[in-house]
């Protein structure tokens, strides 16, 4: 059994997110850091102070205490304490990080802290999420879910700044609980994604889309999905379409190989069990889907991930 249930759920289970917490910025004075272009997700949070975040191609935000933000594929970004600031590589900059911290000029009780963690997703499955998300969202304290946000940067930042037993166990998680928070804001957002993290807020296709995270290996139609989404077939056909980006079935059948992926990568479950765990009555069937989708068949698939590295092969 996959044991499959809410879409965000089951799409950051299937992500395997490695987390990197830190360090966080203590800065006074003049200062501008230059960030290089990374894969996968940042978020972060102001615990105290005012910066400017200035991304590629966007206009330069003002960050105010309590604003959290997360940054998805970004090119490169510029953090600093005034527009003016002539930004120097943040890289080597934050090698010298000591417990935890960068610090930038003396001392003091009111310095600019900035609390970040890099969370970086398994290839394979990565782009169920990184594709739905735009280089910068920014969640404000005031919005409806900003105050809640504030409060996991508060405990990612005390976390940060102590050396209690489990600290980097509970820094991972609540990273974690920021980017499902952050993930909730970006979909309720006015210009929320086309997608399944959008379609969430939407009641019918919401529903449809949860129906078929609980139960994917059910043989799933068009007529029931609509039914569940209270809409005609020909209505929910195209909402979900205008919604998911994809016609309902298609999106069945791509979650279904995305679990799939996993499954054969971990070699949890034999073919013939993995196509009765995700909708297919026959192994045939299921791997002419696979083959389909992928491009290889599950048993080609599962061979080259078992493969190791070349470097590593060779001894390397």
């Amino acid at each position: 059994m996959l044991g499959y249930r809410d879409p965000v759920a089951d799409a950051i289970g299937l992500l395997r997110p490695r987390t990197v917490v830190g360090p966080s910025l203590r800065a006074a004075g003049e200062w501008a850091l230059r960030f290089d272009t990374f894969l996968h997700v940042r978020v972060g949070g102001l615990v105290r102070g005012t910066c400017w975040l200035i991304l590629e191609g966007c206009e330069p935000v003002l960050l105010q205490e309590g604003d959290t933000f997360m940054l998805g594929n970004p090119p490169p970004y510029v953090l600093a304490s005034t527009l003016d600031a002539s930004p120097r590589p943040a890289e080597p900059v934050w090698a010298g990080a000591e417990d935890g911290f960068v610090r930038i000029g003396p001392e003091s009780e009111e310095d600019f802290y900035l609390c970040v963690g890099h969370i970086s997703f398994d290839d394979r499955n990565a782009a169920l999420l990184t594709d739905l998300l735009p280089p910068l969202v920014i969640v404000p304290v005031a919005d409806p879910h900003g105050r809640r946000l504030s409060q996991v940067i508060d405990l990612l930042a005390t976390e940060v700044g102590t050396a209690a037993a489990g600290g980097p166990l509970v820094q991972n998680h609540l990273a974690q609980i920021l980017l499902v928070h952050m993930l909730r804001a970006y979909a309720g957002q006015n210009d929320r994604p086309t997608g399944w993290l959008g379609a969430l807020n939407d009641d019918g296709i919401g529903a449809a889309l949860r129906a078929v995270h609980a139960d994917v290996a059910h043989s799933w139609s068009l007529k029931e999905l609509a039914e569940i989404s209270r809409m005609s077939r020909s209505a929910f056909a195209q909402a979900f379409k205008t919604h998911v980006g994809v016609p309902p079935l298609e999106y069945l059948i791509q979650w279904r190989m995305s679990l799939a992926r996993d499954a054969l990568a971990r070699d949890t479950l034999s073919i013939s069990e993995l196509a009765r765990a995700t909708g297919y009555l026959s192994e045939s069937a299921f791997s002419t889907a696979f083959r389909r989708v992928v491009g290889s068949s599950p048993a080609q698939f599962r061979n080259q991930e078992r493969r190791p590295p070349r470097s590593a092969a060779n001894g390397n």
